[in-house]
């Protein structure tokens, strides 16, 4: 809906499973919680500022960004388990569909 919370009371109930909602002192530790948050309380989401996207663009590069082969992927690496694109640790040549094929000298590419 493009809203974000807008009371600081928190949300007006809690969807919990089967298991942790009859125990209530318990932590739910599964991915079936939910939140229920007052729609006429609700704000519109912010914006972020051209700086903000930068920022994340540029973490985002940091995490698919091969430190071998300077490729930037469209998805993350494991770069603290491997060290580097898989192309790389297994020794292929990558397809050219899966990483960014700059033609021109690109200023900025904004990943919102």
């Amino acid at each position: 809906m493009g809203l974000s919370p807008g009371n600081k009371r928190g949300p007006v109930a809690i969807l919990r499973c089967r298991l942790c909602a009859t125990r209530p002192n318990w932590s739910c530790r599964h991915p079936t919680r939910g939140y229920l948050l007052r729609v006429d309380l609700a704000r519109p989401k912010r914006t972020p500022t051209l700086a903000q996207e930068l920022a994340l663009d540029a973490a985002m590069a940091a995490r698919s960004t091969c430190s071998r082969c300077s490729r930037r992927y469209y998805y993350c690496l494991p770069l603290h388990t491997v060290g580097s694109c898989d192309p790389c640790a297994q020794g292929y040549e990558p397809t050219p569909g899966t990483y960014v094929t700059a033609t021109a000298p690109v200023t900025h590419r904004l990943a919102a």
